[in-house]
């Protein structure tokens, strides 16, 4: 994109054979490689989820075709089939893992299908992709109380910084649910920016805890995928998601609003 406004890219599970939790918001591999391979036919330069707020932070150049790609949850599917795709054509990638549900001392076994091993989180960092937080055991953040939702950036955060030796500096909101309160929290615990889902294309004015992504799915085929990397007809293309979600969020407001009464009233 040539006027501010990146595409970021949204994948969750790849992989061959998706369970029924996770077949919808799967990617096929075969897929996922014709994907890898348009972006770069038309000359798109992926970049990770830190780069991109640092320079808008500093006011630094991006290059002159960005795009982001990144992967929620953390699959086993991310390492055995789009980590040799991404190195084959030189692509940064974010990977947002909810540190509960990988195999491990941590595993609360609450992953959806086959997941991610530190050590193949290792092996991910090692090749270029950036491991940001997404919670630990994935809840919708906004309907947390204070403490819980402190705990699950908290403890998301410490878990990769001592399986990585790193500190995670991005964060993505599990189903890409937020408000104020869980941004300010976000920000809080030191991540340096988070990624929302909403559907369009991301900008400079959003604000770093805010940027938004574009959902791929099973069943978007190439076409659509090559709009939505060049950002045309994105509204049109998620006119449904929008309404539900707008819908739902509506419900979830009422949601807020009667639980903080009841708590009031304790």
């Amino acid at each position: 994109m040539t006027d501010g406004r990146v595409p970021i890219l949204m994948y969750h599970a790849v992989s061959t054979a998706p369970n029924d939790a996770t077949r919808e918001l799967s990617v096929a591999p075969e897929a996922f490689a014709e994907q890898m391979a348009l972006i770069g036919d038309l000359g798109l330069t992926p970049v990770r989820t830190a780069d991109l707020a640092e320079r808008w932070r500093s006011g630094k150049p991006l290059p002159e075709r960005p795009v982001l790609i990144t992967f929620d949850d953390g699959y086993e599917g991310v390492h055995r089939h789009a980590l040799p795709v991404l190195a084959e054509h030189g692509f940064a990638a974010t990977v947002f893992v909810s540190t509960g549900w990988l195999k491990g001392p941590h595993d609360t076994g609450g992953g959806l299908d086959t997941m991610l091993d530190w050590d193949q989180v290792r092996e991910l960092a090692g090749a270029d992709v950036e491991i940001g937080g997404h919670s630990h055991t994935h809840p919708q953040l906004d309907q947390l109380p204070d403490g819980r939702l402190r705990s699950e950036l908290i403890l998301c955060k410490e878990i990769i910084s001592d399986q990585l030796g790193t500190v995670p500096a991005s964060f993505a909101y599990p189903y890409g649910y937020s408000s104020r309160r869980v941004r300010e929290a976000v920000r809080e615990t030191g991540y340096g920016q988070a990624l929302a889902v909403n559907n369009g294309l991301a900008r400079r004015r959003q604000g770093p805890y805010a940027l938004t992504r574009l959902t791929v799915r099973r069943t978007t085929g190439i076409e659509e995928f090559g709009r939505m990397v060049e950002g045309r007809a994105i509204a049109r293309t998620f006119a449904r998601d929008r309404a539900l979600t707008k819908g739902y969020a509506v419900v979830r407001r009422a949601r807020q609003v009667r639980r903080k009464a009841i708590r009031s009233r304790v």
